[in-house]
């Protein structure tokens, strides 16, 4: 239950400097609403809510605009958005999965399509790469909260899956049923987390070169941009002199 994470390496640096912070602000919002329209408006009650409440506070999105989103869907205000999974391969035959939330699936959908088809790549059917992945929570929480071995050993009391602990925090994984007792159980130990929520983990990773590793982060960089899109999760590992290079 222990090893080298190369998950941080394909997380597609969701929170980049230059990102927009009116977009991903809207992005935030868009989920907290979907979530709480879903279920009951209560984050303590509603585990996708507590997610999206805690990916919030993650952005230092201020408290008013999270509670303005929650109001909205209380009130059955706004828009209603379709939750739409994309799949498809990028540069180099890397698995793309793309979490949308849109108004129209018809844009969404052709432009998403365009994304993968300027990339050299091409988008598929649903299922086309998702069995390439695994549907798991993940909770985080900073190197401070805990020693390797104390989180270890409350992880595996909750009923976790596996721990990466490194000197940038703590990784606990759970099967997408037990996630929302398993992020409980540490919640009560060691405080609310810094991220709790489900994710499209790859089962496996491909190394590409820096030419490659260069178009596919422009793809899933022109995915993030669009305002439908949630999330982007795929298989790839660039090299460490790209990722320098790149700025981490």
């Amino acid at each position: 239950m222990a090893g080298h994470s190369q998950f941080k390496n394909i997380m597609h640096r969701k929170g980049r400097q230059d990102a927009q912070r009116s977009k991903l602000f809207s992005k935030l919002a868009r989920e907290i609403t979907v979530a709480a329209k879903l279920g009951t408006p209560d984050p303590a009650m509603n585990p996708r809510l507590r997610s999206a409440v805690l990916a919030a506070r993650a952005e230092n999105m201020p408290k008013d605009n999270i509670e303005r989103a929650i109001k909205k869907a209380a009130g059955n205000d706004g828009e209603n958005y379709d939750e739409i999974r994309y799949e498809g391969y990028g540069p180099g035959g890397v698995a793309v999965i793309v979490q949308a939330l849109t108004d129209n699936r018809n844009r969404a959908a052709s432009d998403i399509r365009s994304y993968f088809t300027k990339s050299g790549g091409n988008m598929g059917e649903t299922g086309s790469v998702s069995f390439m992945f695994d549907r798991v929570g993940i909770i985080e929480y900073p190197a401070d909260k805990a020693s390797a071995d104390d989180m270890l050993e409350a992880a595996i009391e909750a009923g976790a899956d596996d721990v990466v602990s490194s000197e940038s925090g703590h990784e606990i994984y759970a099967s997408a049923d037990g996630f929302h007792e398993v992020s409980k159980a540490l919640e009560a130990k060691f405080g609310e987390a810094s991220k709790a929520e489900l994710t499209w983990k790859p089962q496996n990773t491909i190394a590409v070169d820096d030419e490659t590793g260069e178009k596919l982060l422009k793809l899933v960089d022109l995915l993030n941009d669009h305002d439908d899109v949630q999330q982007v999760y795929s298989n790839f590992e660039i090299s460490e002199a790209l990722m320098a290079k790149l700025g981490g």
